[in-house]
């Protein structure tokens, strides 16, 4: 069974995973047993990914708007 997005994994860490499990499916290494269940890890990966990219860029956005009032 695939393993939960339970535990926090960096974006790379969350990355490389996804990528590994695209690559699996594209070239047949993964049956038909495994595919829903590694489906599902990918989906919360992408989740995981997205909400980190997310956070990432408003705190940016906000160091910017901190950095302009400064001036």
């Amino acid at each position: 069974m695939a393993e939960s997005v339970k535990k926090v994994k960096s974006y790379k860490e969350s990355v490389t995973e996804l990528e590994s499990i695209i690559e699996k499916i594209e070239n047949g290494e993964m049956d038909v047993d495994e595919l829903s269940d590694n489906v599902a890890l990918a989906s919360e990966l992408i989740k995981c990914c997205k909400d980190r990219l997310y956070k990432t860029n408003e705190s940016v956005e906000k160091l910017i708007k901190d950095l302009d009032k400064a001036k």
